[in-house]
């Protein structure tokens, strides 16, 4: 009942905002000039990712794909995936030595004028204080709002903040690991995991058996995390990934 009084209360905003929904009113647009004139920013991918550090973003996917680079990695170095999966990083995700001001300093000493964190990677992780899930910094992990904090830190330098999100894809992302004996199949983290559908990476391709569309939940809940992240921390920027 809380989600749908959501949705209900979001309806206004895109009928009173100054776009349609149609390519003639996003030809339209017209590029702020501060983002023309800025020339340089930063864009950060971050999270229980980080704590293997091996191949890329993409780690909590492709651990769960057999034969692949980072399943071999992944069973070498932590063993059985239905006794270590990605769930189990999140705890090592401590970010115990992070600073946002001196990253901050940092992005302003390269001549950076604005900064974008991946606040959800396709892994449903948040990195801020989510309502909608439990698998948030805030709650585990680093229990920070990392989004919070570094939007702060860098505005306090005169930067531009913004975020990423990427929670489309994570209607598929650990479908691999129903494919395998793997804790993805364990009903105890079905909240972290997803769906996990299977689906073509892409878009292009027609709806199927093997490319399954999100359903009516799985989009109300990408809805309201996306609204959550523009009314608590007002992003110049929100790019979306799919």
């Amino acid at each position: 009942m809380e989600k749908a009084r959501r949705v209900f209360e979001l309806i206004p905003y895109p009928r009173s905002g100054p776009f349609e929904p149609d390519w003639e009113s996003l030809r339209n647009y017209r590029v702020p000039k501060w983002y023309a004139d800025a020339k340089l920013g930063i864009f950060i991918h971050w999270g229980a990712y980080s704590v293997p550090a091996f191949g890329s973003e993409w780690y909590p996917r492709n651990m769960y794909v057999k034969g692949s680079p980072e399943y071999e990695f992944h069973l070498k170095n932590y063993g059985p995936h239905r006794e270590f999966g990605y769930k189990d990083f999140v705890p090592m995700f401590t970010a115990e030595e992070w600073d946002p001001d001196s990253w901050a300093r940092l992005f302003e000493k390269t001549g950076a004028k604005y900064v974008v964190l991946v606040a959800e990677h396709h892994d449903g992780f948040a990195l801020w204080d989510c309502s909608y899930t439990r698998w948030c910094a805030a709650r585990m992990g680093p229990r920070r709002d990392l989004v919070g904090e570094l939007a702060e830190a860098v505005r306090d330098r005169g930067l531009v903040f913004g975020v990423s999100y990427h929670r489309a894809e994570h209607w598929f992302f650990f479908e691999p690991g129903t494919r395998i004996d793997s804790d993805v199949r364990d009903e105890r983290y079905l909240d972290l995991y997803g769906p996990a559908m299977p689906a073509s990476l892409n878009p292009r391709d027609p709806p199927g058996p093997n490319n399954i569309p999100p359903d009516d939940d799985f989009l109300t809940d990408w809805l309201l995390r996306a609204a959550e992240l523009v009314e608590k921390y007002r992003p110049q920027v929100f790019y979306f990934d799919w």
